[in-house]
């Protein structure tokens, strides 16, 4: 047990410590075996088949790649909902390790895996109390597919009900920045908004000798990626953050013609509400204004992603009571607002919560999110598992 920890009740850290190595194997089962946003089917058949042998009653999302399971515990009690999301990535697993990814081009580089184990763990405990009839209220455990693309997996789950009756809602997610035993906590925004931005450019071709005879798209193509993000910014206050960049750029075949086709996508992040939502009307200004000069076609494609997490305080108060409970004091951090998306934040939009950082932290250089590479610390998975477990009891505490 941590140092400067308080011990879960009714000897609960003992099974935890019982159920540790089967928590990991579980999240090197599924790290090898990831499944890509909207088909996690095989990883939403595995979380059902380990809560019902936790002695619960889980239900499939519509789709059947996604879970909610709820653990009843006192019917005079509130709900608290906890949330870990479950889909992988399109990138090739690059790591020399025996539970390396076995799907060609797909793979956890975002701890997702490690954030579906933590819950199932957090299940089987609170599963125990409410049988105790020590659960003081309802926790609900959502596991949701489809965070990592647009449409975002987080309204699948409240359009099928998954934030019905709850009164507050909790996450973490992996950071490997913070070594094991630190959480990062913060008040008020904590990510960035994310949109989806495709530019399409048409226009006749032709020779490169004659560009005179047609809309030169290659040149217009490298106005629009080098002076549309800076333009965007300058729309804008500079402490909203707003950042515009282009992943995806494309334009002919051949190096004597211009082509009649082009395109480029990126995303939109920006750290303030009030930009974000007047985002669409500024960059959709600023393209036509850029390419109107080369004389191209301009077909814009906004695609709204999803608001900043903005982290409520009495929440935050939740999960620094619960850190301090469950790794010692010293194990609350304090983070700053990062410009990753994260779709938690739809849930936000309805019920009060908060997004928590966990340490994931490796010996030696870190590999950060969204790289082939990425991997943890899986010392990681018990302590967020008390984490969260603190979360819910202290969450049910105070809202009694």
């Amino acid at each position: 047990m941590p140092t400067g920890s308080q011990p879960l009740p009714f000897e609960l850290d003992h099974l935890l410590a019982l159920r540790v190595p089967g928590l990991i194997a579980t999240r090197r089962h599924i790290h090898s075996h990831p499944e890509l946003s909207g088909a996690e089917f095989e990883t939403a058949a595995l979380v059902a088949r380990e809560l019902s042998l936790a002695g619960l009653q889980p239900r499939m999302l519509p789709k059947g790649n996604g879970v909610i399971c709820d653990i009843n515990g006192r019917p005079d009690g509130p709900v608290i909902a906890l949330r870990a999301d479950i889909d992988a990535l399109p990138l090739t697993d690059v790591k020399d390790v025996p539970y390396r990814s076995t799907v060609d081009g797909v793979c956890h580089a975002c701890g997702h895996d490690v954030h579906t184990t933590i819950m199932l763990g957090v299940g089987m405990l609170l599963a125990q109390l409410a049988d105790l009839g020590e659960l003081p209220g309802r926790v609900r455990l959502i596991f949701q597919p489809a965070e990592e693309i647009l449409p975002c997996g987080s309204l699948e789950v409240i359009e099928a009900g998954g934030l019905d009756d709850v009164v507050q809602i909790f996450a973490l997610h992996c950071d490997p920045n913070l070594p094991v035993g630190q959480v990062g906590l913060r008040v008020g925004p904590i990510t960035a908004a994310a949109d989806n931005v495709t530019v399409r450019l048409t226009g006749p071709g032709g020779h490169t000798a004659r560009p005179h005879l047609t809309v030169d798209l290659v040149d217009a193509l490298g106005r629009l990626i080098t002076e549309v993000p800076a333009l965007v910014s300058r729309r804008v206050p500079a402490n909203s953050g707003l950042l515009l960049v282009f992943g995806h750029a494309s334009a002919g075949t051949r190096y004597n013609v211009i082509p009649s086709e082009a395109s480029a996508s990126g995303t939109l992040r920006v750290m303030d509400r009030d930009a974000w939502e007047s985002a669409p009307k500024i960059v959709s200004q600023v393209v036509r204004d850029v390419i109107a000069p080369t004389g191209a076609t301009v077909d814009l494609e906004y695609l709204r992603g999803r608001p900043p997490v903005c982290n409520d305080a009495r929440a935050i108060g939740v999960l620094n009571a619960a850190t301090a409970a469950a790794l010692g004091p010293e194990g609350v951090a304090e983070t700053p607002q990062s410009m990753g998306g994260e779709d938690f934040s739809w849930y936000l939009e309805y019920v009060p919560g908060a997004l928590a950082r966990l340490g994931v932290g490796r010996s030696g250089p870190n590999v950060d999110l969204h790289r082939a590479s990425f991997d943890v610390d899986e010392r990681a998975i018990p302590a967020g598992v008390r984490l969260m477990v603190q979360t819910a009891l202290q969450a049910l505490a105070a809202a009694r």
